[in-house]
């Protein structure tokens, strides 16, 4: 083939990206005019995609998922792109999203913060910009970091939608973050989702304390064909853990955890009395 450039997919991520493109169209025969029709973009991009020259938005990888019969799968080009510009997420996540976007159950804790399945924008900006603040992430990141967990939050938004079941340390709705106006806004969004008839929504109160079976974020997904995964995470990596001898007591622990919290009703009630205060 005339000028054609060797690529080096461990260069960078965007060149791992470029190649994997160039892979699959030599796979199903095409050329850069070929892919270029179906992608409905020019051959020059598809071309500069390929040897790094032009960056990929998330259009063009949604694009690619579509025409190389990658959607609804889980290593698409959409999660290649998003890893290459969220490197702000804890390693694993990005994974766990694309399983999370299929779940026919959902089981989450949180302690500290809200956490991002049921934040608001607002709320979800100061904890970004906060990391900006801290010299962790870039404010290109930060815009990034919150128009990610925007896109996650709509993927749920499907027919028949998943079943949320949300326990939140108490602690999650009394640290006062971005203030009265974003918390008072906050809580009214849980009190919105727990009025939903596909979620569930309970406080873990302060007054448990040894008997909480965790003490940071804790993910719980059951998949429709009834397998079970669990996504943890410490101060810097997340963990996707598909093997249910190490899952399974996660899945327990959580059933307790629902047990010895505070009802729904109650709940609601706590955090209704507390957005009181805030106005």
């Amino acid at each position: 083939m005339v000028n054609r450039k060797e690529l080096n997919p461990d260069a960078s991520p965007q060149a791992a990206f470029g190649a994997r493109i160039r892979r699959s169209r030599e796979a199903h025969g095409w050329t850069q005019d070929d892919l270029s029709k179906r992608m409905g973009v020019s051959s020059g991009h598809i071309s500069g995609v390929e040897t790094t020259r032009k960056s990929p938005s998330l259009r063009f990888a949604k694009a690619a998922d579509v025409v190389f019969g990658l959607m609804a799968t889980v290593d698409t080009f959409e999660r290649q792109w998003r890893e290459m510009h969220n490197g702000s997420l804890l390693e694993g996540y990005p994974e766990y999203v694309g399983y999370q976007s299929r779940a026919a159950e959902i089981r989450l804790f949180e302690s500290g913060v809200i956490p991002g399945l049921l934040q608001t924008p607002e709320y979800a900006r100061v904890l970004a910009d906060s990391g900006v603040q801290r010299g962790e992430i870039t404010p290109d990141q930060a815009a990034e970091r919150v128009d990610f967990l925007i896109e996650q939050q709509a993927a749920l938004n499907r027919t028949p939608p998943p079943l949320i079941f949300a326990v939140l340390d108490e602690s999650c709705i009394r640290n006062p973050i971005g203030g009265p106006g974003v918390m008072a806004h906050q809580l009214a969004r849980l009190i919105e989702f727990a009025s939903q008839s596909s979620t569930a929504l309970q406080i873990a109160p302060f007054a448990m304390a040894e008997r909480k079976p965790f003490i940071r974020l804790v993910y719980l997904l059951t998949l429709s064909d009834r397998s079970l995964m669990s996504y943890v995470e410490s101060q810097t990596r997340g963990h996707l853990d598909r093997e249910m001898p190490s899952v399974l007591p996660l899945v327990k622990a959580y059933h307790q955890l629902q047990i010895e919290s505070a009802s729904q009703a109650e709940s609601v009630a706590m955090i209704e009395e507390l957005r009181r205060g805030i106005l």
